[in-house]
């Protein structure tokens, strides 16, 4: 202590001091509002409990508002989905009818034709909200399970449909030889034509009257080169005196696929397809199956 010193404060020091001392007042600070906030309710000091409280009230009416919101805006979502699943309900029920399916029975939302104009609207509670949810949930399970059953038996009815030789083999008239008994024209006597004939050209397209499963493409004494088409259930279709053959058996063909062209093989007098249409092996008159198909083909003509 015997001699003086001197220190010499730079810019650097005054710099470091004033952040040492902005660091203290902020700890300080923060310290005394943790202090004040963690044992306001043992303090009991008026004006913190006060802050406290508004800020609070604040927070918690900001919570209610944003909730109450929320639920508003499900409230409407949830009143697009009924206005949905009764739009959803009429082409059911259209369907139902067009499949020849029964409509379940059942009471429909909004089904009893309800209105009038708006007064003093009361929003839904989150309880209510929840209720109608589940509800609504429910109803639309209902009708899944329903519409899934109504699109079983219209995939089983188009399969069916599928299967059934209702499209013309040749576009052309069967005015050549209609099914049923007629004078043989080779021996002149009463015989029974088990099909009937397409009057076309050589070469003219066979195409398959339904889908199924070629069980035959051979030569026949009689038949000439034929295609016999298995649909399941005991039905087969008949396609003889072709020129061309375009399957084997085994082969799965398509409704309206190409399988052979027109000729005049085996017991014919001209050009034409001989069509037979036969159940367990029993010819029947194909006209019962191709009349939808000439109704078809004569409006398209038009």
């Amino acid at each position: 202590m015997a001699k003086a010193k001197s220190i010499q404060l730079t810019w650097r020091h005054l710099a470091l001091a004033a952040a040492g001392f902005f660091v203290l007042i902020v700890g300080l600070g923060s310290l005394l509002s943790y202090v004040t906030m963690r044992h306001a309710a043992d303090l009991r000091v008026p004006f913190v409990q006060d802050l406290i409280r508004a800020t609070y009230a604040a927070e918690s009416e900001r919570s209610k508002e944003f909730l109450r919101d929320n639920l508003n805006a499900m409230a409407v979502k949830m009143g697009q989905m009924q206005a949905q699943l009764i739009r959803i309900d009429s082409l059911g029920e259209r369907l139902s009818t067009l499949s020849g399916i029964k409509p379940e029975v059942r009471p429909a939302i909004g089904k009893d034709g309800r209105g009038g104009p708006l007064v003093t609207p009361t929003p839904l509670s989150a309880e209510e909200l929840r209720a109608a949810l589940d509800a609504l949930a429910k109803e639309v399970e209902t009708r899944g399970d329903h519409y899934s059953l109504l699109e079983s038996e219209l995939l089983d009815a188009r399969l069916k449909r599928s299967m059934l030789p209702t499209t013309l083999p040749v576009d052309a008239e069967w005015n050549a030889s209609g099914f049923g008994w007629r004078i043989d024209p080779f021996t002149g006597e009463r015989a029974m034509h088990e099909g009937v004939d397409f009057g076309a050209g050589i070469g003219t397209t066979i195409a398959a009257a339904a889908s199924g499963v070629v069980i035959t493409a051979e030569a026949h004494p009689e038949y000439g080169n034929m295609v016999e088409i298995d649909h399941g259930n005991g039905l087969t279709t008949r396609y003889a005196h072709i020129s061309k053959t375009f399957v084997k058996a085994g082969a799965l063909v398509r409704r309206g696929q190409k399988i052979a062209e027109v000729g005049t093989t085996g017991r014919t007098t001209g050009p034409h397809l001989h069509f037979e249409v036969r159940h367990d092996g029993i010819a029947l008159n194909p006209y019962r199956f191709l009349q939808n198909a000439t109704g078809a083909l004569a409006l398209a003509r038009r």
